[in-house]
């Protein structure tokens, strides 16, 4: 894991014409560790197999039939799982979900930077994002689109889901010190983008929510 620091960072921006990530609004979190890479297949089933966790809903991919328990995708994100089944494997570990707000500055930096990797324009050498690759690929192989903080995979990729409602104008009125989201939605919040994303989907900015029973391909 990695150690993000306590203190402030600008969230969100007045620079899009998307209302849910405005207004920037200054938020101070306390130090927190988050993942360096996404969860992948063995580190869930290590949770399966505790009988913690279960299985993901489907064990396929857009283009693979046989990924989940296939060794070859060890290292490769697991997918169809849904917000509980999410939290269920961070609690089994001792940990938790992040919030959006720890999200976006592991993520961000404090130096109000677009992408992970900062500001230049999104490529296949950065990220598996643009249907370049046409599924999921192993975590880490993109070290040069890595956040300030050495997390991997925080653009492209596969979506992850963090701990919050969503609720779009929540920035509104968001606290200051460590905000948690609003206190009931419709859906979790989900960061990150995917491997089918544009580059309009891959702003560290963007968020949106789906339903916490929700699981699919990315």
């Amino acid at each position: 894991m990695r150690l993000i620091p306590a203190g402030e960072f600008s969230m969100g921006s007045d620079e899009t014409g998307d209302i849910g990530v405005r207004p920037a609004h200054t938020v101070n979190v306390d130090a927190f560790y988050i993942d360096k890479f996404e969860v992948t297949n063995e580190m869930y089933d290590a949770c399966v197999y505790a009988v913690e966790c279960r299985k993901p809903a489907r064990l396929g991919t857009a283009t693979r039939d046989n990924y989940y328990s296939n060794p070859v995708y060890k290292d490769y994100p697991v997918i169809y799982v849904d917000w509980k089944m999410a939290k269920t494997y961070c609690e089994w570990r001792g940990a938790r979900l992040p919030t959006e707000a720890e999200w976006e500055k592991a993520a961000r930096g404090t130096d109000g930077r677009i992408y992970p990797w900062g500001n230049e324009s999104p490529n296949a050498n950065l990220l598996n994002y643009n249907a370049n690759v046409h599924d999921t690929t192993e975590v880490g192989k993109y070290p040069a689109g890595a956040s300030v903080y050495g997390a991997y995979d925080m653009a492209g990729n596969v979506v992850e889901w963090v701990s919050d409602w969503y609720l779009w104008k929540y920035y509104r009125n968001s606290p200051y010190h460590n905000p948690q989201g609003p206190l009931t939605g419709y859906g979790k919040a989900l960061r990150g983008g995917f491997w089918l994303d544009g580059w309009r989907y891959l702003r560290l900015v963007d968020r949106y929510g789906d339903y916490p029973d929700t699981h699919t391909y990315y």
